[in-house]
């Protein structure tokens, strides 16, 4: 019994398979069929580029994300700062911690920059804030690791 379902099922699959196969070849379009002029063939096949035009409120809800986004990102690189300057704790020749001369020059930064309007000079100012921030960070890192290693040394006779 149960085969024979099986065996209906089968049959009723190939039914479907083949009249798809046949409408497939019906609507397929033929070379000696195809367009009359090259002007044709490249309109049919050629994907057309759409010209938006942009009116004055979607350019500035486009400008406005696009600022949004960077000030986003200038707020991340700040807090960023932040986090990154807890781990210098040592003091300066003046007698001030690193960290709050670290956090000092880059509140600096940050000002100079505040009213910048030139997305390509936003991007340059994260993408080097971002850069110094990692690299510093990779070279204290390297620093601890080489003080940690003197020290095992020294304490093994």
């Amino acid at each position: 019994m149960m085969a024979a379902k099986l065996q209906q099922w089968r049959n009723l699959a190939g039914r479907l398979d083949l009249m798809a196969r046949i409408d497939a070849v019906s609507t397929r379009r033929f070379i000696h069929e195809g367009p009359d002029t090259v002007e044709e063939l490249l309109d049919r096949h050629l994907a057309k580029k759409e010209k938006t035009i942009i009116d004055d409120d979607e350019a500035e809800l486009l400008n406005r994300r696009r600022l949004t986004s960077t000030r986003r990102e200038a707020l991340s690189l700040y807090r960023d700062i932040l986090r990154a300057t807890r781990f210098f704790m040592w003091i300066d020749s003046r007698g001030n911690l690193w960290r709050d001369v670290l956090r000092e020059n880059a509140r600096k930064e940050f000002e100079a920059a505040r009213f910048e309007k030139d997305p390509e000079v936003i991007t340059r100012l994260l993408i080097n804030g971002s850069d110094a921030v990692s690299s510093s960070l990779d070279k204290l890192a390297e620093k601890q690791r080489e003080m940690i290693e003197k020290q095992r040394r020294g304490d093994q006779p």
